[in-house]
């Protein structure tokens, strides 16, 4: 499964595979192709926003010139007539600013960040990378394993909880399963009921 999302100068690539998804993106900066396991994906991520912050401040420049030349021609008794053409031009450059701004959601992962555009595409990618985390924790990590320690095990599946890949009432019975398989374990043979 493939989705691309497009805005501005910025074009971001995700190709879902079972067992990874490779994240790649073009802007004006240059370019990337990295390739992430869904479990590197963290729970929480950040919002960043990338505007024109240059042609928003002249922009506000602009219309501070054009109030200022309105106003002293309004006090002065000059005539008005062609005083608001820096704030008409202002006023554009600021709404061209707001409109062309980019906003994402990025994911600070070991081997770099994931940013995901705010687009109609936005939570169809992250819950395709939530649901694939899941399953690739469950299958990594969801079973007990009788050959780690109990404190290893009980961590385990309590992380488990926390990362809301199983619920708290699961996440006990694990915990009540490696419990028995470690008292199991290390059972005295002599002291067993025949």
């Amino acid at each position: 499964m493939e989705i691309v999302q497009k805005k501005k100068s910025n074009r971001h690539t995700f190709k879902f595979m079972d067992d990874h998804f490779n994240f790649a993106y073009e802007d004006k900066s240059g370019s990337d192709d990295t390739d992430f396991n869904y479990a590197d994906i963290p729970k929480k991520s950040s919002i960043q926003i990338e505007q024109n912050e240059w042609l928003r401040n002249v922009g506000y420049l602009w219309c501070a010139l054009g109030v200022f030349e309105l106003g002293y021609a309004i006090y002065s008794e000059a005539s008005i007539s062609g005083k608001g053409f820096w704030i008409i031009l202002g006023l554009a450059c600021v709404a061209w600013a707001h409109f062309s701004k980019v906003k994402y959601s990025v994911f600070k992962a070991e081997r770099g960040n994931v940013f995901v555009i705010h687009d109609k595409n936005h939570d169809k990618i992250i819950g395709e990378l939530n649901s694939r985390k899941k399953l690739q924790l469950l299958n990594w990590y969801g079973e007990v394993n009788p050959e780690n320690d109990l404190d290893q095990e009980i961590g385990k599946f309590r992380w488990l909880a926390e990362q809301d890949v199983i619920t708290k009432e699961e996440s006990e019975e694990k915990i009540a399963q490696a419990q028995l398989l470690s008292n199991e374990r290390f059972e005295i043979p002599g002291e067993r009921l025949n």
